[in-house]
C-alpha cells in the first residue's frame, strides 16, 4: 500500500527500488551520454509559468489607474470588489492553514510542545504522505510548478561553469525526492543572493553569466531513516537544485582537480629534483626508500590540498543555503498558504477587471469557452506588456472562482428585512 504511495509522490519506497526510482537513473544516464545539454528535454511544453508577478496592492493600483477612473462611482465600485474579494478568502485560507498545521504537527521536527505518543516510521511515513497530498493543490493554487523527471535529472547532472560548490547525491538515501518552482527567470543572478563576484583562476573577477534560474523553489524530500524536509529557498539557477537536498556530499570538480594535480605535480618533481637528489647522494639513502618517503609526502600534501578545497565548498554552501532559505517546515505551511491566497486574490481581481471591459454585465454563470480564451488572452498580453514576462493566466480557474464569488453574493443581493418588506404593517 505505501509503495503506491511513494510512487505517486515521485521517487523512492522503502525497500527495493521502484520504477520510478529506476526511471530517473535512466533519464540520468541519457543525460550524462549528452553534449553539454542547455535546459532538460521537452522543458517548454513541462514549466508553463503561472505566477502572477506583481503584489496584490500593486496590481489593484496599477488596475485602478487604467480601467476603473472614469468616475468616483467606478473606483468605489472596484475597491469595493477588492474587499469583498479580501473578506470572501480570509475565513476559507485561515481554516485551510489550520487544517494543514494539524496534519502536519504530529511529524513537525520544530515542535516545542511534548510530544504525542512515538509513531513508528511506516506511519510517520503515511502521515507526511498526506501532508503532501493535501498541500498538492495549495501549490496550484500558489502558482507553483512541480518539476519533472526531466528536470531534475538534468539538474543532478549537469553542472554549470560558474558553480564551484559542485555536490554528489545518492538516490539511494532517499524515500523521496519532490521540488516545485517559481518565477522561472533568464539573467544575472540577483548579486544579494550571492557572496560577492567570484574570483577566477588568478584572482581576477569573474564575469557573471546569465543563467536559468526560479525566485521561489521549493523541496521536499526524505533521507532514509530520518524526516520529511520541507525546505523554500529564493534565487535558485536549475543547475544547482541538488544543492537543496539533505545528506549529500562535497566533491570536487573535474577543473579543480585537474588543477590540483598539476600543482602536485610540478612541486613534487621540483622538490625531489632540489633535495630528493641532494639527500640521495649525502645521506647514501637508498633510491626504494627515498621514493617511498617521497610518495608517503606527496600523499599527505594531496589529501591535505583536496581537504581544504571541499572545506572551502562546505562553507560557501553553507553560506548559500542561509542566505537564499526563505522558510522551512511548519512555517513554510503558513507561507504557503498566504501565498496561494493572494494569487487566488489577484486572479478573481484580473479576471473581474478584464470581463467589466468586455461585458457591462457581471459573470452570474458558468463563462462559455469562447469567454474564457478571449480572457485569457488578453490577460497574458496585458501582463507581458506591464512585465516583459510571459506567464500563462489560468482563465478557466478564474472563470470558475468569480462566479462562486458571484453566487455567495446573490443571497445577500435577494434578502429582504422581513420588518421593511411590503405588507409587514
Amino acid at each position: 500500500m505505501l509503495g503506491a504511495a511513494w510512487a505517486a509522490l515521485g521517487m523512492g519506497v522503502p525497500g527495493p527500488p521502484c520504477r520510478c526510482a529506476a526511471s530517473l537513473a535512466s533519464r540520468m544516464t541519457a543525460y550524462r551520454r549528452m553534449w553539454k545539454p542547455m535546459e532538460p528535454q521537452r522543458w517548454a511544453e513541462q514549466y508553463r509559468e503561472r505566477f502572477i508577478p506583481f503584489s496584490k496592492g500593486q496590481l489593484v493600483n496599477t488596475l485602478l489607474k487604467e480601467f476603473h477612473s472614469s468616475s468616483d462611482a467606478e473606483r468605489a465600485s472596484f475597491l469595493a470588489f477588492v474587499a469583498r474579494v479580501d473578506s470572501s478568502l480570509l475565513h476559507r485560507y485561515h481554516s485551510l492553514l489550520g487544517h494543514l498545521q494539524a496534519l502536519y504537527d504530529p511529524i513537525n521536527p520544530d515542535r516545542d510542545t511534548l510530544p504525542e505518543l512515538a509513531l513508528s516510521d511506516t506511519e510517520r511515513l503515511a502521515k507526511e504522505r498526506q501532508v503532501l497530498v493535501e498541500l498538492e493543490p495549495v501549490l496550484d493554487q500558489a502558482n507553483f510548478n512541480s518539476l519533472s523527471e526531466d528536470a531534475l535529472a538534468y539538474a543532478l547532472v549537469v553542472d554549470h561553469p560558474q558553480d564551484e560548490v559542485q555536490v554528489s547525491v545518492n538516490l539511494d538515501q532517499y524515500e523521496y525526492i519532490r521540488f516545485w518552482a517559481l518565477g522561472q527567470r533568464i539573467g544575472l543572478l540577483p548579486v544579494k543572493s550571492t557572496l560577492g563576484l567570484q574570483k577566477g583562476l588568478f584572482g581576477s573577477a569573474r564575469t557573471p553569466m546569465e543563467r536559468r534560474y526560479f525566485k521561489r523553489v521549493l523541496v521536499a524530500a526524505r533521507p532514509r531513516n530520518a524526516h520529511l524536509v520541507l525546505k523554500c529557498f529564493k534565487d535558485i539557477p536549475l543547475e544547482a537544485l541538488e544543492q537543496l537536498l539533505p545528506a549529500l556530499r562535497i566533491r570536487t570538480s573535474i577543473f579543480y582537480k585537474t588543477l590540483l594535480n598539476i600543482t602536485l605535480l610540478v612541486s613534487g618533481l621540483v622538490l625531489f629534483v632540489n633535495v630528493g637528489m641532494v639527500v640521495l647522494s649525502d645521506l647514501k639513502i637508498g633510491t626504494s626508500l627515498l621514493l617511498l618517503c617521497f610518495a608517503a609526502f606527496m600523499t599527505f600534501r594531496a589529501s591535505k590540498m583536496f581537504g581544504q578545497r571541499r572545506n572551502i565548498h562546505s562553507l560557501e554552501l553553507a553560506h548559500m543555503l542561509y542566505y537564499r532559505s526563505t522558510s522551512n517546515n511548519s512555517e513554510l505551511l503558513g507561507a504557503l498558504v498566504l501565498r496561494a491566497q493572494e494569487e487566488h486574490a489577484k486572479e478573481l481581481i484580473l479576471a473581474h477587471s478584464f470581463l467589466h471591459q468586455q461585458r457591462a454585465q457581471p459573470l452570474h454563470g458558468p463563462a462559455d469557452p469562447e469567454t474564457v480564451a478571449d480572457l485569457q488572452e488578453h490577460v497574458q498580453s496585458w501582463l507581458r506588456l506591464h512585465s516583459g514576462l510571459d506567464v500563462t493566466f489560468c482563465a478557466d480557474r478564474a472563470c470558475r472562482h468569480l462566479h462562486s464569488l458571484e453566487e455567495a453574493r446573490t443571497p445577500e443581493r435577494h434578502w429582504v428585512n422581513p420588518a421593511t418588506a411590503p405588507g409587514s404593517h
